[in-house]
């Protein structure tokens, strides 16, 4: 089953899905702008398009991924996100 998900006012879109391959994982596009995302499980993130500028938790200074570029977030955790033109990507939830 897919689940749409909207973010901030409609500027970050995601369709959720479950699959034997990846488990449970999102697609999505955000918009040009800066976030900040909450995390429950750890996560892997993919650049599909575009690219995402990350200052993950704890760290000193931003990081740049481009396309087919993967980053991983910590469990229980908030990362920024600074967004400089429309960006597709992937995200898998992973196991505890």
């Amino acid at each position: 089953m897919l689940n749409v998900n909207e973010y901030f006012a409609g500027k970050v879109k995601s369709i959720g899905y479950v699959s034997d391959s990846v488990n449970k994982a999102s697609v999505g596009v955000m918009e040009k702008g800066e976030y900040t995302f909450s995390t429950h499980l750890p996560e892997e993130m993919t650049v599909i398009t575009g690219s995402l500028k990350v200052l993950m938790p704890g760290a000193p200074d931003w990081q740049v991924f481009m396309p087919g570029e993967t980053f991983f977030v910590p469990g229980k955790s908030e990362f920024n996100l600074q967004v400089a033109e429309a960006t597709a990507y992937l995200c898998k939830y992973l196991s505890k």
